[in-house]
């Protein structure tokens, strides 16, 4: 009550003071801190600024943004409003003065207030002391005031309670150093802790500063061996310069070998008059290194001091009593019957170990001459040798300061020599933390092994890792000697003596995971439903396990995908049953034991029409133009057979001897102007055939109806003429012949033609010269001519016994192999008065002649009467 009335008095005075002190806004108190869960109250002060068109009814506040309730509003006059807030649990808060004027809000002022508790009376005091150098005390302050507290450290006489000194700290240590130090056995410890809201001090704690003395660590002159002395080492040090005298201390020494994580302890008392101190390790390992510490304390005191540098030394030295752990890996021979031999070795495997090594000593030998011996030394624990081709001993010490030890022994086969399989299977498997190898033997009396293993893609012999086994077919390893993903391969050995018989050998992942790459496919040349898918393996070192299979995705486009699966041997692959001329996206897919890996999809084309299709269309061909061809060469060499059969030579009327032209006749006539004489060429332009001499294929047969009735008719007459004896009526009959082979025939007959028709025999004319006459003047013709060989056709009438069969013509299209002429009793009355067709010229006749057009007296026989 009595500070509300001062801030009110406050409040007050800054009102009535001078204007120019008054800032816009304030708020009081500032930054205030409170006890948790008490009463909060605050004033907000408008200036001059505000006063004008404000007063403290616009005044409104927040509390960490949000708006408190009007109820906890107090006005004290037009310019102050205050706020109460009860119960204020906020550890820190922001309380803000706002301004709300025609609807808006402006912020005036704000302050932050925090809230704590008064500090409770520190306990648990407790010092340490650092002689000739620092007594720093430690206490326990109480529960967390959340406001600023400092805190104060008394030292004080007990016996002189006025005699103090002090020190200040705002944490739960203070410390004095060097020279306000003094030693003293009579101190006691007071802290005071103080904030805004109270304060609090402990009692007074008694501490002799011989209890809290603590010194440095002693410091190691030594660690060493005693020549000739085995498992002791010799230990001295040296006490730190800065000690309470007259008081006797402890020292303690901690020591363990390199192999060992346990340690051990030796305890050394020590006045604190010596400056040094000194002790012996004894029952320690031979040829083992050691490391040793050590710390010391006063008999009074309860704080030991630090550890000093640890040092180390090493025991006397002794022979290995171990053989070292051989192996070797034999290479092919080389030109000249020489071989590399590859021998390694592992450090001894005795507990503890005999000692540092210095060397070892490889000596080796012919077999069957053990004089030749040879001698290496090598620091490392590897060495090639170069052997020819015969079977070596071989045997390897390794020495120290203590001697040599045992010989390990091995034998190199020859190179011609041979060795049985003991070894019938091998089998690996993996667990969660160790790789096993089981085998069974053939010969039970072999009872070690030799277990190889090494990495597939290793190729320095060194690289390999080797265990011997004995009396065991089961051997297991932890799985962290291989790396995941790796193939490795691993080779059982049987010994028996110091020979090395032949191995087993398989190969194994401890871990598998997919394939980092997928196959690269090649589709070769494709065909019209089927296509050759090729790839090649993986490399090794990409497989990351076994591949168990390849699958063949394939998918045509703007189709469904389809896939087929092979076995992992297999690296090619032919898709059947695809759709012809349409493009393929084809890719393959490796698999191991953890999944697959696809590679790069390929796309190819099926082809429109395979092979069997080409042939197919090409063989007709390939035959037409083969036939074609033949038939070409034929007509080439049978050129003129084809053309006596095709083009016959059509006979020269000029040169027929059927009938004599005139002279001046054949010159004067029209008809013969484009024809030359013997000597001269026929101009065949300006020859003209007769339309009716040359009938369409449809008026054949009309054609030859109108000759054969015609001929017939002429040969019945003729016939009777020849019975009776009348020569004149045979003259008659000849002309009527004459006419009646005028339609069809392009030349003229004469008796003279059918004379030589008569005796099968046509002897051409010398020259063609067709005529054009008239039928009148034609029978004139045929009449002289007749009439001047009239004794000539007395041989005529004895053709009487010809025969009647005719030859075949197969330029008539409805000729007949036989005709028998009718005479004129048998024909027809319509026959007998048919006006005779109108006479045309006709070719002379020839016998036999290949294309002849025309018919002849010799195509059919001319019947006798009967």
């Amino acid at each position: 009550m009595f500070n509300c009335l001062i801030w009110m008095f406050v409040l007050l005075c800054s009102s009535i003071a001078d204007e120019n002190n008054i800032r816009d806004a304030d708020i009081f108190p500032s930054s205030p801190e409170i006890e948790r869960g008490s009463t909060l109250k605050l004033f907000c002060v408008l200036g001059k600024r505000y006063t004008l068109h404000r007063n403290a009814s616009h005044i409104i506040w927040k509390l960490n943004h949000e708006l408190i309730a009007q109820e906890n509003y107090d006005i004290v006059n037009e310019t102050v409003s205050s706020i109460t807030i009860h119960n204020f649990t906020y550890s820190k808060a922001h309380v803000k003065c706002f301004t709300k004027y025609l609807g808006k809000e402006q912020l005036l002022v704000h302050t932050e207030v925090k809230s704590g508790f008064p500090p409770d009376t520190p306990g648990n005091i407790s010092c340490i002391y650092y002689v000739e150098t620092e007594l720093t005390c430690t206490w326990i302050s109480g529960r967390e005031t959340n406001l600023d507290t400092n805190y104060t450290l008394y030292r004080k006489m007990v016996t002189l309670p006025n005699t103090m000194g002090s020190c200040q700290s705002k944490t739960e240590s203070c410390s004095f150093y060097y020279p306000d130090t003094p030693y003293s056995s009579s101190f006691c410890f007071q802290v005071k802790a103080e904030n805004i809201l109270g304060e609090a001090s402990s009692d007074c704690v008694s501490i002799p500063m011989e209890k809290i003395e603590k010194f440095e660590p002693p410091e190691i002159l030594s660690v060493k061996k005693i020549t000739g002395v085995k498992q002791l080492l010799t230990l001295t040090w040296k006490m730190p310069e800065k000690i309470i005298p007259s008081q006797d201390l402890i020292c303690r020494v901690q020591y363990r070998n390199l192999y060992s994580n346990s340690s051990e302890f030796v305890t050394v008392p020590l006045n604190s008059a010596e400056k040094t101190g000194s002790c012996n390790l004894t029952g320690l390992w031979d040829s083992t290194e050691y490391s040793v510490a050590i710390q010391c304390i006063s008999v009074m005191s309860i704080f030991w001091s630090e550890w000093s540098r640890a040092k180390t030394a090493s025991t006397e030295e002794k022979a290995p009593s171990e053989k070292v752990d051989l192996w070797r890996v034999i290479e092919s021979s080389h030109s000249a019957g020489s071989r590399s031999v590859h021998l390694m070795w592992k450090p001894l495997n005795s507990f503890p170990p005999s000692g540092r090594i210095l060397g070892y000593k490889i000596q080796y030998f012919p077999e069957n001459n053990a004089e030749l011996k040879m001698t290496n030394i090598s620091t490392d624990k590897k060495i090639i040798l170069l052997l020819n081709e015969e079977a070596y001993i071989i045997s390897i010490t390794a020495y120290n300061s203590g001697g040599n030890s045992p010989e390990a022994i091995l034998r190199i086969p020859s190179t011609d020599e041979k060795t049985s399989q003991i070894i019938e299977t091998v089998r690996t498997f993996t667990t969660n933390e160790e790789v096993v190898v089981e085998w069974i033997a053939s010969e039970p009396e072999v009872t070690e092994y030799v277990v190889e293993w090494y990495e597939e893609l290793e190729s320095d012999p060194f690289g390999r890792s080797w265990q011997y086994v004995s009396n065991s077919t089961y051997w297991k390893t932890n799985k962290k000697n291989f790396k995941p993903f790796i193939c490795y391969n691993i080779s059982v050995y049987p010994l028996y003596g110091n020979k090395v018989a032949a191995p087993y050998s398989i190969q194994t992942y401890v871990q598998e995971k997919k394939p980092s790459e997928g196959p690269v496919a090649d589709t070769g040349i494709p065909g019209k439903n089927e296509v050759t898918i090729k790839w090649k393996e993986i490399s090794k070192g990409k497989r990351n396990g076994f591949i168990s299979n390849y699958t063949i995705f394939y998918k045509p486009e703007d189709g469904k995908e389809l896939n087929e699966t092979v076995n992992s041997d297999v690296l090619q692959y032919r898709l059947k049953s695809l759709q012809a001329n349409t493009q393929y996206t084809v890719y393959i897919m490796a698999s191991n034991g953890a999944g697959g890996t696809s590679g790069e999809p390929k796309t190819f084309k099926t082809l429109k029409f395979d092979k069997d299709d080409v042939l197919f269309i090409a063989l007709p061909i390939g035959l037409s133009m083969l036939f074609l061809l033949g038939l070409w060469i034929t007509c080439i060499l049978k050129k003129h057979t084809f053309k006596k059969v095709c083009w016959p030579d059509i006979p020269n009327p000029a040169e027929s001897i059927a009938v004599e032209w005139p002279l001046d006749a054949s010159m004067n006539n029209s008809f013969l102007k484009g024809v030359t004489t013997e000597a001269k060429p026929i101009d065949f332009e300006d020859v003209s055939v007769l339309e009716h001499c040359f009938p369409e294929e449809s008026q054949e047969g009309s054609l030859l109806m109108n000759c054969e009735n015609h001929v017939s008719e002429c040969t019945d007459i003729n016939t009777k003429g020849m019975i009776n004896g009348d020569k004149n009526l045979l003259y008659n009959e000849e002309n009527e012949v004459d006419k009646c082979f005028s339609p069809s025939m392009a030349y003229i007959i004469t008796d003279q033609d059918t004379r030589s028709q008569m005796h099968s025999a046509l002897i051409p004319a010398k020259e063609i010269q067709p005529i054009e006459l008239l039928e009148d003047d034609l029978c004139e013709s045929q009449q002289t001519s007749i009439k001047n060989e009239e004794n000539d056709n007395e041989d005529v009438l004895k053709l009487e016994h010809f025969s009647e069969k005719a030859l075949f013509n197969p330029y008539l299209k409805n000729s007949v192999k036989t005709r028998e002429f009718l005479t004129s009793e048998n024909l027809p009355e319509h026959s007998k008065n048919e006006p005779k067709p109108q006479s045309t010229v006709l070719p002379p006749f020839q016998q036999n002649v290949t294309g002849q057009s025309y018919i002849t007296l010799d195509m059919f026989g001319l019947a006798t009467a009967h």
